[in-house]
């Protein structure tokens, strides 16, 4: 039986919420340790995205999984959206809640921010008071923005029934997306209301200039690049270079599976990732 689009699992607290520059960001907080910090995909959350893993891995670790700015239920301001503003925004949130030696956890367009923010973070350049604290580790989980999407693709935002159906593309095995697989999604999507978020981001000409393909270099902490070896979205040989581009990164292609690995095949995203943490 496929797993439901959003999960409620059992052991995982009410959410936290916390100002970020004036702005309410919503998170969960579960488990002890050394901190994993987890960054949702585009017109996701924390809880659609991570939610199979996040009880798992707080048996283990200190699991921080956040809905990010313009996402979700956290706040969503009317502003020009650019992967630099995820960034700056996970930085302050990660000094207020004084998150430190943490492994920095992203999935697609979260796995653009979190390349993005470690490359940053780790350049000789981030000291002072700004400073953005310094990941441990660093997962990629089915990562964008290795390079530019082709010039005039377009990325919908599902206003019908017809047009949410194109979820179907996340996953490999297709018979999870029943009709109601759909209705919830689409129900989901509208009460997150990020719709705005997403064209303000896609729009920004500024996003073509941040992908991070010729950067990946300056990433210098353990890293995995977790793939679904079936990614329509963004097929593996992203994956593999992604890999091959950051020094000693580590590649898993999980088979049979499509965009998100840890909603699709939870388990062998954990064992991919506590094997790495291990």
């Amino acid at each position: 039986m496929p797993a439901p689009l959003l999960v409620e699992p059992s052991g995982l607290p009410p959410t936290k919420n916390v100002l970020v520059f004036g702005q309410k960001i919503v998170y969960y907080d579960v488990g002890s340790g050394p901190p994993i910090v987890f960054l949702h995909g585009m017109a996701r959350q924390a809880i659609l995205d991570w939610g199979h893993v996040m009880v798992p891995l707080s048996q283990r670790t200190r699991v921080i999984a956040l809905d990010q700015i313009g996402f979700g239920e956290s706040d969503k301001p009317i502003i020009d959206y650019s992967i630099q503003t995820f960034v700056d925004f996970l930085g302050e949130f990660l000094r207020t809640l004084a998150v430190e030696q943490f492994t920095l956890t992203g999935e697609s367009l979260g796995g653009w921010i979190a390349a993005s923010y470690a490359i940053q973070a780790l350049a000789p350049g981030n000291t002072g008071a700004f400073a953005l604290p310094k990941p441990a580790r660093l997962i990629l989980e089915d990562a964008a923005g290795h390079s530019p999407p082709p010039s005039g693709s377009s990325r919908p935002i599902p206003g019908s029934l017809r047009e949410s159906a194109g979820i179907a593309r996340l996953f490999h095995d297709k018979s999870r997306v029943t009709p109601d697989f759909v209705r919830q999604d689409f129900a989901i999507k509208l009460k997150a209301n990020d719709g705005a978020t997403q064209r303000s981001l896609w729009s920004n000409p500024q996003v073509a200039n941040e992908t991070v393909g010729d950067k990946l270099a300056g990433i210098t902490v353990p890293t995995l690049v977790v793939w679904g070896a079936n990614d329509e979205l963004l097929p593996p040989d992203e994956g593999r270079d992604y890999a091959a581009k950051i020094p000693n990164a580590k590649l898993v292609i999980i088979q049979d599976c499509g965009h998100v690995p840890s909603v699709e095949k939870p388990e062998a995203f954990l064992s991919a990732v506590i094997s790495f943490l291990t």
